[in-house]
């Protein structure tokens, strides 16, 4: 079981930004998909970001397109999400999760992912 902790969260004017980290303890295998999904009250959980670790590769949801930008740092086996022109509609609890390269593509399935960190809130206000 792979232990996440997400930190970074806080509250920005829209038109801001914030980054995220998601800080891993430790992966079993060279290539896994890390995600980031998001949560507000009464809605089902969505997927924003998605990397495979292995070849680099990021997929967007349709509404984060040209404003995150997904990220890792290996040697750190730290996940970022640096989120740029923030809008009211980006508040959420945002969770950072793990799960096999399957799960990569943008597809954003929650079930696809193994491991989930708590959770960083987000709030952006107009």
């Amino acid at each position: 079981q792979v232990q996440l902790q997400e930190s970074g969260g806080g509250s920005v004017q829209a038109g801001g930004s914030l980054r995220l980290s998601c800080e891993a303890s430790r992966f079993k295998h060279n290539s896994v998909c890390m995600a980031w999904f998001r949560q507000t009250s009464g809605k089902e959980r969505e997927g924003v970001a998605d990397l495979d670790t292995g070849g680099n590769i990021a997929n967007y949801a349709d509404s984060v397109k040209g404003r995150f930008t997904i990220s890792q740092d290996g040697a750190k086996n730290t996940l970022y999400l640096q989120m740029n022109s923030l809008k009211p509609e980006d508040t959420a609890i945002y969770y950072c999760a793990v799960g096999w390269l399957y799960g990569c593509g943008g597809s954003f399935r929650a079930r696809d992912f193994t491991d989930w960190g708590r959770g960083t809130q987000v709030t952006v206000s107009s």
